[in-house]
């Protein structure tokens, strides 16, 4: 896949996080401008730079290649600017949340097998990726991170990470696999989300009580 494609979707994904952040700071905290953008940015960012630091690619882009934190920068602005405006849309976190999971999930696995790591690993990578930042955001506003307690969120990032290994591994990797994997990955989450799909509890265990 071309690198100026890979960068493309990975900025897309690093802004749709930085706006899913900071939308659930406005939303759920009491936070000032600058706890808002923060967060957002932590969002976005904390997944790549979990990325990085797994596959030893240092120091991380978002600390080499300044457009990242523009983009996460811009997106925690918009959402603190105009999150009111943007919360009357429906679902619009979720659907900012699966957006940024699914392109994160096949960035990630594409840097890892640029890098030579095998398609397993490239499989984990991806779903690392994909959560990794969602998983940052959790944990600082203290909520059960949404990877260990919500209906399908590691599931999809892990089968989007796997359709576009599949495809390199079949030699029809490009940008039109990247994007028919990620958009895999965001039918799987939002349907999830739409019909309240949880991934198995324990046996005896409903999941009310997974908490």
């Amino acid at each position: 896949m071309a690198t100026t494609a890979l960068l493309v979707l990975d900025l897309v994904g690093t802004f749709a996080f930085a706006l899913n952040g900071a939308l659930i700071a406005v939303r759920s905290t009491r936070l000032d401008i600058v706890g808002v953008v923060t967060l957002g940015m932590i969002t976005a960012l904390g997944g790549g730079t979990i990325r990085d630091v797994f596959l030893g690619a240092l120091p991380p882009a978002t600390f080499v290649d300044w457009r990242y934190l523009v983009v996460a920068a811009a997106g925690g602005l918009i959402a603190f600017s105009i999150g009111h405006y943007l919360e009357r849309i429906y679902g619009a976190i979720n659907v900012l949340d699966a957006a940024g999971l699914s392109l994160f999930a096949v960035t990630g696995a594409l840097k890892a097998l640029d890098l030579g790591f095998g398609p397993l690993q490239a499989v984990v990578v991806g779903g690392i990726t994909g959560v990794g930042g969602g998983t940052l955001r959790d944990v600082l506003i203290r909520q059960v991170p949404a990877v260990l307690s919500s209906g399908l969120y590691a599931v999809p990032a892990i089968v989007g990470a796997t359709v576009v290994v599949l495809a390199d591994v079949a030699d029809t990797r490009g940008p039109v696999a990247a994007v028919g994997a990620a958009a895999v990955c965001f039918a799987i989450r939002m349907l999830g989300v739409h019909f309240d799909v949880n991934a198995p509890f324990p046996p005896g265990r409903p999941p009310a009580e997974s908490s």
